[in-house]
């Protein structure tokens, strides 16, 4: 028998059997004693007994069970208590911890020992405490990162706004494009943010429904042809039979834009990009995988963080916003699906996610 059930029940056994056999004991010592007593003053009596004497032996005999009784009873209070502490001292500190967390102190944690279930409640607290500070971090560098990604191209507007009002430049049609540029660099950085929050509400849901991915997948790659071509990237498919699984066909769209568009804009003239999709038992797997600049391997583990960036300087510049990949994640977790990313620097990424087939 293991677990918190385990240990009360033993407990209370323990605390019971002990305080029976202690009070079994001193009672039949107490009588045993009693009975000696008044045997001996009998046969000094020669036999003869007296209602005074008789009445005398009885009370002992009360008193010995009476004092017997308070004996058990203080003992088992004694060691209720004693267990009692051991039991509950865990929980004590967890409302403690608990109530520091509360105000803000995300630090604290708790001590856990043993394998019960008072120990599994440590550890989910302990694993709570550190998700409320992995999200405060989050949070603390999601605001400054938005804050940042706001103050550049907004900066940038201002100081061609006033060079211009202030006859420093003219306003030239080039110089009007780059404000345009900044514009839409931000209404692109909005747009994001949206899909970003919308993706994590608590009340996110989406529309199920058996689709064929292939054609799906073959849509999503007609419609990029254009801009692949324009910049001298091979788009390639490579996929055949009628593979089918329930998804949402509006967030699949969203998942095979972002992934295009992050290949696209990662990959050199004369490139290429390939999407596969295959069935793996219950699951199918799409990949896109490009000839493109990779990713080092110290940065693969932050690709799906808000606002992180590889290259900060390059993707900045290329209009990113640095949360595509992070939107993509939590669509494809929404599906119960998973996604990785493999990557060589100089060579090329894959990003693989596999989706169930069935609900």
């Amino acid at each position: 028998m293991k677990g918190l059930y385990a240990r009360i029940a033993i407990a209370c056994i323990g605390i019971a059997s002990g305080v029976l056999l202690i009070s079994t004991i001193t009672f039949i010592l107490e009588t045993h004693y009693h009975l000696s007593m008044y045997q001996h003053q009998s046969q000094d009596r020669n036999m003869a007994s007296s209602p005074a004497f008789d009445a005398h032996f009885e009370q002992a005999l009360v008193q010995s069970v009476l004092w017997t009784a308070i004996f058990g009873l203080v003992l088992a209070i004694v060691i209720s208590l004693f267990v009692a502490k051991r039991i509950t001292a865990p929980l004590i500190q967890m409302r403690s911890v608990a109530e520091r967390m509360a105000q803000g102190e995300l630090t604290s944690r708790t001590e856990v020992s043993g394998k019960d279930e008072l120990a599994e409640l440590g550890h989910s607290l302990n694993y709570l405490a550190d998700q409320l500070l992995l999200q405060e971090q989050l949070r603390k560098t999601m605001t400054a990162d938005a804050a940042h990604e706001l103050r550049t191209p907004l900066a940038t507007l201002k100081s061609h706004m006033e060079a211009m009002i202030e006859g420093v430049w003219e306003p030239t049609p080039q110089r009007l494009e780059s404000c345009f540029e900044e514009i839409e660099r931000l209404r692109f950085l909005v747009g994001d943010l949206e899909q970003l929050t919308e993706v994590e509400s608590p009340n996110f849901r989406l529309n199920f429904k058996e689709e064929n991915i292939n054609s799906i997948v073959r849509h999503h790659i007609g419609a990029s042809q254009a801009a692949f071509k324009n910049k001298g990237v091979e788009l390639l498919f490579q996929g055949q039979g009628n593979v089918r699984a329930f998804i949402d066909r509006l967030r699949f769209g969203q998942i095979m834009a972002n992934l295009l568009s992050n290949a696209l804009k990662f990959t050199p003239t004369d490139g290429n990009v390939a999407v596969a999709v295959a069935e793996q038992g219950n699951m199918v797997s799409i990949s896109v995988t490009d000839t493109g600049i990779g990713v080092d391997e110290k940065e693969l583990a932050f690709v799906f963080e808000r606002f992180y960036r590889a290259d900060k300087s390059r993707d900045r510049n290329s209009g990113g916003s640095g949360i595509g990949l992070t939107i993509v994640k939590k669509l494809v977790e929404a599906h119960g699906g998973t996604i990785e990313i493999r990557s060589q620097k100089g060579t090329g990424t894959t990003v693989e996610f596999r989706l169930p087939k069935s609900l």
